[in-house]
Parts: structure tokens; sequence; C-alpha cells
């Protein structure tokens, strides 16, 4: 008689579940390593038995190998998968988006006034308050930005206040220094004393009357007056009893 067929399922009795594992495993390791010689493939077996331990068979002991061979072909695979998923997607959400976009497009024209005549009495009044609402939100902008400009404008006058007295304050200091400075000057030097000098008083030679006559009297007079008419004026100063004598 053969062999009977073994129910797959767990095995209850802990001695038995051992011995089978051992059996077992020794077999498939076997098995593993038949397929790997007679058919040239590359065959990597990792066991864990239920305490843990490992039991491992690569083809010529490159198990790193073949595990970074198995991630890179397990990404592709992975990531073909991924594509054709969204391709599907791609092609089903392709007719909603171009559904989408044609009522962007009506909508967007009937903002501007025109394709009107399909839209019912409700969307009219519907479209008009959408309107009304973009009008305020558009006036409110630009009351906002107005207010902002005017801030800024008054904050720069401002500015340009206070840097005019800032400057207007360094002029007046500067221009009362100067005049400090020329005071202190003018006081340090005193009065002029060319200014008060008295003209100079030309000497004249002292006339001496003799008895030979009145003609060299006039002589002496003629040259006096000569002398007069080259001196200026405002230098010739004469005592009046020398003119009075000049005269006689």
């Amino acid at each position: 008689m053969g062999r009977g067929r073994v129910q797959l399922k767990r095995i209850e009795n802990k001695i038995n579940r051992q011995v089978t594992f051992s059996k077992r495993r020794t077999g498939l390791l076997k098995k593993a390593h038949e397929i790997s010689v007679l058919c040239d493939a590359e065959v990597a077996l990792i066991v864990f038995s239920i305490k843990g331990k490992l039991f491992e068979y690569s083809t010529n002991s490159s198990m790193e190998r073949i595990l970074e061979r198995y991630e890179s072909y397990s990404s592709a695979e992975r990531q073909a998968a991924n594509d054709s998923e969204h391709q599907g997607n791609w092609s089903l959400e392709c007719p909603k988006l171009m559904a989408r976009i044609e009522i962007l497009e009506r909508s967007l024209r009937n903002f501007s006034g025109e394709d009107l005549d399909p839209m019912s009495l409700r969307e009219l009044q519907h479209l008009e308050q959408q309107i009304a609402n973009g009008l305020k939100r558009v006036r409110a902008r630009k009351n906002q930005l107005y207010h902002e400009s005017i801030s800024g404008l008054q904050k720069k006058e401002r500015a340009l206040h206070e840097q005019n007295n800032m400057l207007s304050k360094k002029l007046k200091e500067n221009e009362k220094t100067t005049a400090e400075q020329a005071n202190c000057e003018q006081q340090n030097l005193g009065p002029n004393p060319t200014s008060f000098m008295p003209p100079p008083i030309l000497s004249l030679p002292s006339l001496s009357i003799s008895a030979s006559g009145p003609l060299q009297t006039r002589e002496f007079m003629n040259e006096n007056e000569e002398a007069r008419a080259q001196i200026h004026p405002d230098t010739l100063q004469i005592p009046p009893w020398m003119l009075r004598h000049v005269n006689e």
C-alpha cells in the first residue's frame, strides 16, 4: 500500500511538528539545489523556524546579489503597475476635466455678457448677484489701495516737514555761530588806527621880511601859492595866524 496524503493543516503535537519541519526543510533545500544545478537557475531560499532560527540557501553563495536583483525587479514591477494605474486613472479623468473646462469657459463668457440666450431667469438673477458681489469686492480693494496710498503720502509729507524744520534749525544755528565769530574777531582787533590819523601838516619855511622890499615878498608868495596848488586841500592844514601873516 502506498503512503496516504497528509492533510495540510497545523500539526498540534510539538515534537511531531519539529520533526516534520526538519525533514521538510532538508527536502526543500535539496530540491532548491537540484533545480539550480539542473536548470542553471539562480535560487535563493530563506526559512525562519518557529523559534526564529534562520536557514538559507543561495546559488554559488550569492544571496546579496540575488536579493538586489529581486529588489530592482520588484521596484520595476511596482513602477509599471503604478504607471498603468495612473494611465487608467488619467483616461477616466480626461473627460471629466474637459467637461469642467467647458463649464468654466461658458461661465467666463456669461460674466462678459455673452451667450446669455440659453440662460433662464433664475440663472440670470444668480449671475447678476455674482457680478454685484464681485463689483463690491473690487471697489473695496480699490478703496483699500487708495487709503494705503494716501497714508504713505502723508507719512512722506510729515518726514519732509521734519527734515525741513531740522535744516532750518541748523541754518539758524550756523548763522548765529558766524555772527558770534565775527563779533569776537572785531573785539579782538579793536579800532583801526588808520581811520583816526589826522592829515599831515605841511611845514612851510619861516618868513623873513627884509628891507629889500616887496619884490622878495611877492616872489615868496607866488612860490607859496604854487605849493598850495600841488598839495590836496583835504590834507593841507595851515594855522590861521600864518595865513593872516602871509596876507599882510
